[in-house]
């Protein structure tokens, strides 16, 4: 008789939380936290209050402080450590997960430094590991509150996304499965991208008609820079792709939509930054973003001008005067 399976949540964030929650009620599930105060409220209020307010924690779920508990005997390990500290993370986990374990990633972001994936990252960190994504149009609050919603997981090999189906679905939260990995995680990043951009529509009160136009030509670009990496066209029309921008740029929950609101008020990088209580991916990835099309010799303008705003190189109203000046072709082919 085979003993039950165990997950590993690492990061106690709001979706990190959020996803420990759901597995919780599947298997048995430890999620670790930095902070001691963060894994003693989930463990005595089933709360993260910093992150999900007064929101409640599935009771079956335990928080640890120690990544050699959450990790040691995990059957499955789930990221959901922001990108910039994934690396770090894994390195850590190293030693003390199990071998063959699958690992799941969490995040939506590139890694600047090498311009790398999440599961790539895992690739290097945890060769052998059967690396995946879970990913979708996904707020972690809606999720938590019980609205249905639906996101993708996806690993190379179908059996093992189709394993871990059940781990992290419920009837209210429908979990498909994919094989297209770079499809799937390049979505997330890029999302962020043109989710600055729709807040900067809103901020600027430019109304409903050009805030549509940056979401649709928003996909093209997404679209054309996750083709030109090496997913398939199919799944940007699909939940980590429209269906996760979508959410993104029209949601005032979105944090990444928040931030182009905040830059179309005047406020700058340094301080939307100072004063957020959890990371906007979308910061780091427009550069990573704009190189890495660059050097595919990809038409990018609206990253191109979300990245100038964050950089401080213009301000909001003139990057979107900017986007106006590009002369528009065929719909299907288009820059812009």
């Amino acid at each position: 008789m085979t003993r039950p399976i165990q997950i590993a949540v690492l990061g106690a964030g709001s979706w990190g939380a959020t996803v420990a929650s759901l597995a919780s009620a599947n298997a048995r599930t430890v999620l670790w936290a930095r902070r001691a105060e963060t894994a003693d409220e989930i463990n005595r209020e089933h709360r993260n209050s910093g992150y999900l307010g007064d929101l409640p924690l599935n009771p079956a779920l335990r928080a640890t402080t120690s990544l050699e508990e959450a990790v040691s005997t995990c059957d499955v390990l789930v990221l959901g450590v922001p990108s910039h500290a994934m690396r770090a993370t894994l390195s850590a986990a190293s030693a003390l997960v199990r071998p063959w374990v699958p690992v799941v990633s969490l995040a939506k972001g590139l890694e600047q430094q090498t311009r790398m994936r999440m599961t790539e990252v895992i690739g290097e960190e945890l060769p052998g590991h059967p690396a995946g994504v879970l990913a979708g149009p996904n707020l972690a609050r809606e999720v938590l509150q019980g609205m249905a919603a639906a996101a993708v997981i996806a690993t190379p090999d179908l059996h093992v996304a189709r394993s871990l189906q059940p781990l992290f679905g419920s009837r209210m939260f429908r979990v498909y499965s994919n094989v297209d990995v770079v499809g799937c995680e390049l979505g997330g990043p890029l999302k962020n991208v043109i989710a600055i951009s729709a807040g900067m529509a809103v901020g600027l009160g430019v109304g409903m008609n050009t805030l549509a136009t940056v979401v649709t030509r928003g996909l093209a670009e997404l679209t054309r820079f996750g083709v030109a990496h090496g997913g398939r066209a199919e799944t940007f029309a699909g939940l980590t792709g429209l269906g996760d921008l979508m959410t993104t740029c029209m949601s005032p929950l979105s944090r990444n939509r928040q931030v182009g609101e905040q830059l179309a008020r005047g406020k700058t990088t340094a301080e939307i930054v100072a004063a957020m209580n959890m990371v906007a991916e979308g910061i780091k990835t427009s550069s990573v973003v704009v190189a890495m099309a660059a050097e595919r010799g990809l038409e990018m303008p609206i990253s191109r001008e979300v990245d100038a705003v964050i950089r401080g190189e213009r301000g909001a109203e003139r990057a979107f005067r900017g986007l106006l000046r590009v002369a528009p072709g065929s719909e299907s082919d288009a820059a812009a």
